[in-house]
């Protein structure tokens, strides 16, 4: 078992994330991970656990909507083929996101 935060950079690096702002929660407020973005001249919305030595601003208005995208994940999971990774090929399933995905936002 490994938490998704040692990995993170190594994720965030195959994405472009110049002039953009990663939002993130709590667990993903590391030094390595802060830095990293800040390296790709992004900027973060990640606010700080409440035990941090010292604790960095974070905009809380911006945080809110990420709210938003976890309640979409919340919604694509609700399709079985999604929530159990049914189909095996990654073009298979990928499709399926997408069509799961119009079909939600055609409600």
């Amino acid at each position: 078992n490994i938490h998704d935060c040692t990995v993170a950079v190594e994720v965030l690096s195959g994405v472009t994330l110049s002039g953009s702002v990663v939002l993130a929660d709590k667990a993903y407020g590391t030094h390595d991970i802060r830095t990293y973005i800040e390296s790709q001249d992004a900027t973060f919305c990640i606010p700080p656990k409440s035990n941090t030595a010292n604790p960095w601003e974070c905009d809380f208005y911006q945080y809110k909507e990420r709210h938003v995208v976890e309640c979409f994940f919340n919604k694509l999971k609700q399709f079985r083929g999604i929530a159990t990774r049914y189909d095996k090929l990654s073009r298979n399933f990928l499709s399926f996101a997408f069509l799961a995905s119009a079909m939600i936002l055609l409600k």
